[in-house]
């Protein structure tokens, strides 16, 4: 069943907005990372970076553990998971919606091809006496 009013999917639709954010979950998509290494890429401050991984984690999309200084994050698939699942929803809508209107078209095409058909080729409209 999808949830209409759920808060978590507005933190992490608000995580996804923001291009900096998806590239630093693109590049958790394959090994875990240190703060630094999410800044590097980006040539920000590890506080610029940090703020985007808070917001994150206020999602529930990254995870977050110290070792000794270094902070290192990793990815947390299961609520891009459940906004997947929302978005999957209004996929089926639209593809609905879709087959709809391309059946409408379809049978307007055939419709017009049909009539086309039916109409006699008009004769020439010349005078007597006169070459075409």
């Amino acid at each position: 069943m999808v949830e209409h009013y759920a808060p978590h999917l507005d933190a992490v639709f608000h995580a996804l907005s923001d291009p900096t954010r998806r590239a630093m979950l693109h590049r958790l998509s394959t090994s875990e990372r240190t703060v630094s290494e999410l800044a590097t890429p980006f040539n920000m401050s590890l506080a610029g970076a940090s703020k985007h991984i808070k917001v994150l984690e206020a999602a529930g999309l990254v995870q977050r553990h110290v070792q000794g200084r270094t902070h290192i994050c990793t990815l947390q698939a299961a609520r891009m998971a459940e906004a997947q699942e929302w978005l999957r929803y209004y996929e089926q809508f639209w593809e609905e919606r879709l087959d709809d209107l391309e059946d409408m078209l379809r049978a307007e095409d055939r419709a017009q091809a049909a009539k086309a058909k039916r109409k006699p080729a008009k004769a020439s409209k010349t005078k007597p006496g006169t070459k075409e």
